[in-house]
């Protein structure tokens, strides 16, 4: 055969093909002039009412494993030593016992909602004076 004939078979390898422009990314600036203080309070109610089951449930499970590791039975052993008087009776669990950790834990998350609640809502009214003040937090946010 001649080099015409296997030019005319010879197959033709697809070109390969740009990739399809990307269209421009959108920039939007956007300014936070005001935080309402009433929606500010119930967000920050609801998350520290959160927090503070948190907190609770990490005391108890805390308390239990220093139980179950034995902390408090070598706290009393150490401090019987330290004593050193036999007719003293030291027991830790008059001090820390479970029901009275888990309910200073209690009253310490209650106090934490309220103060959490109140810290936030006087936040969003400053932030209010603040950014008529001044203009608000200026933000700018992209679409991709």
């Amino acid at each position: 055969m001649s080099a015409s004939a296997n030019q005319g078979t010879a197959a033709v390898a697809p070109r390969p093909t740009a990739p399809a422009p990307r269209p421009p990314v959108r920039r939007v600036r956007l300014t936070v002039s005001r935080v309402d203080p009433w929606s500010a309070m119930k967000v920050s109610f609801l998350v520290a009412i959160g927090l503070g089951i948190a907190t609770v449930v990490m005391i108890a499970v805390l308390w239990m494993l220093l139980s179950g590791m034995g902390v408090f039975d070598q706290i009393n052993s150490m401090i019987e030593k330290i004593i050193g008087d036999a007719n003293t009776k030291f027991d830790i669990m008059d001090f820390v016992g479970f029901g009275r950790v888990v309910s200073l834990s209690v009253v310490l998350g209650v106090v934490n909602v309220l103060l959490v609640t109140a810290m936030s809502t006087l936040a969003a009214f400053l932030y209010n004076v603040c950014a008529s003040l001044v203009g608000g937090l200026q933000l700018t946010l992209t679409d991709d």
